[in-house]
């Protein structure tokens, strides 16, 4: 039997008193056995869901901007008029319910039903081609039905799964907090149900810009009106001597991670070389599965240039009094099957060694295809690439920071899904700028850290 919902504040049908909000100002309460967040824009009262739809964070807590309000744990955003999930991470809208007043006193009364999209455009594309089946690919899909697209979608993918939650392979699912039924972000069934058509272990071999068309491994071609490629990016991989050991791990990928699992339940000793974000978070999740971790890197802080040296600083504590013993200012000369010999002579065990020393975006195919790039695909603040209707999204697309003009690209989840978003209403004829501010959030242990923004000084 389902667990009874604890619901928690005023019985907002039963009313409450206008007084008690202030321009701006949010309260959670319910009616008709739900959760409802209550909000007050100048003299407009809106009532919507009252928990987002990415991983349930309160939106009471959040913050109400127009409106708009946002998720306090992951800065997703929803529509107050609406209830709809108008920027990821958050992919599904929350309900929307009717508001009344009178005598000084608010009412939440029956529940409104979802705004139908708008009409799509007659110029929209007959058909598009997603190449990438990452957050950018899936959630420029899902916006495309979103806004009443009916035409042909394509994602082609060369991973083996459906689109999942790519953050939590370093996080709770790699600590073993969470199952793999909570890593597809949808099921096959709701690629089928919204006629997007996905193909699983496929390759683009070729793009040609002139035909309109991608060939794919086997030899045969699709043909497109509008083409998003969101290829992401691949790990650096480490080249020293015994760099392709068996025991040697990589995590981009959700088989990447079932490897490390499978790994991790045989080892006693891991080492991690690097010490990105994915490096201290797997260091995290490593640790709560009782490994001995050691992390080798070149840096005197961990994360110094993208945090600073004080935050930096406070992670490396943080790890240290969870067990992690650190190896900085040291690189890695060669790896066997029962040690990592370092750049200074020493050797630590290690039945497992996990690499995360970056990653580089998968560009070869614009490259190939002629489109414009540098160190990236380029795109404009559209996210269209140098040749008409072909776009760009996530961690390969370099667009013009709004603040500053200068190309930027980041390698986020937020911003790559809120690209694939603003590529697919272009695609329908929006000319919508992308002009978000980056954002991403790292958790370890019980540290969680928000981080708004660009430095151009690292990429």
């Amino acid at each position: 039997m389902a667990e009874e919902k604890k619901l928690s504040g005023p019985a907002f049908a039963e009313g409450v008193s206008i007084a008690e909000f202030a321009d701006g100002g949010m309260m959670q309460g319910h009616a008709n056995g739900e959760a409802i967040l209550v909000a007050r824009r100048g003299d407009a009262y809106f009532a919507i869901g009252a928990s987002c739809t990415h991983y349930g964070g309160p939106l009471v807590e959040g913050l109400v901007a127009g409106d708009t309000v946002r998720c306090p744990w992951h800065h997703a955003c929803f529509s107050l008029r609406t209830g709809e999930a108008l920027r990821a991470p958050a992919l599904d809208p929350v309900s929307s319910w009717k508001v009344e007043t009178r005598d000084g006193k608010l009412f939440v009364r029956e529940k409104l039903a979802e705004n139908k999209p708008p009409a799509v455009s007659a110029k929209a594309p007959a058909n598009v081609i997603i190449v990438g089946g990452g957050g950018a690919g899936n959630a420029a899909a899902e916006m495309l039905r979103r806004q009443g697209y009916s035409g042909g979608v394509t994602m082609i993918s060369a991973d083996d799964t459906v689109p999942y939650d790519r953050p939590n392979l370093s996080k709770d699912f790699l600590a073993g907090n969470a199952t793999e039924e909570w890593i597809p972000l949808r099921s096959m069934d709701f690629y089928r149900e919204h006629q997007i058509e996905l193909l699983l272990n496929t390759r683009v071999a070729a793009i040609d810009p002139r035909k309109r068309s991608v060939q794919l491994a086997d030899g045969s071609n699709r043909k497109f009106d509008a083409l998003l490629l969101a290829t992401g990016a691949e790990p650096v991989k480490l080249k020293i001597p015994g760099a392709d050991s068996p025991q040697v791990c990589y995590l981009r990928s959700l088989s990447d991670c079932r490897a490390v699992i499978d790994r991790a339940a045989k080892a006693r000793r891991v080492v991690l070389v690097g010490a990105s974000f994915i490096a201290m978070e797997v260091a995290a999740s490593l640790i709560q599965r009782k490994l001995q971790v050691h992390v080798v890197a070149p840096e005197a802080v961990p994360m110094e240039r993208v945090l600073g040296p004080q935050v930096g600083e406070h992670l490396r504590r943080l790890h240290q009094r969870n067990g992690v013993v650190f190896h900085l200012q040291q690189s890695v000369a060669a790896i066997d099957e029962q040690k990592v010999t370092l750049k200074d002579g020493n050797a630590i065990d290690a039945d497992l060694v996990v690499i995360g020393i970056g990653v580089k975006p998968l560009i070869d195919l614009a490259e190939r295809a002629g489109i414009k790039t540098d160190q990236g695909v380029s795109v404009n603040e559209y996210l269209e690439t140098s040749v008409p209707q072909i776009y760009a999204a996530g961690d390969i697309a370099r667009w013009p920071d709004p603040l500053t003009g200068d190309p930027i690209r980041v390698e986020h989840w937020v911003v790559a899904e809120r690209q694939g978003q603003t590529a697919a209403r272009n695609m329908l004829g929006h000319r919508e700028r992308f002009d978000t501010a980056p954002f991403f959030w790292t958790t370890q242990y019980d540290f969680t850290l928000n981080y708004v923004g660009h430095r151009r000084d690292v990429g």
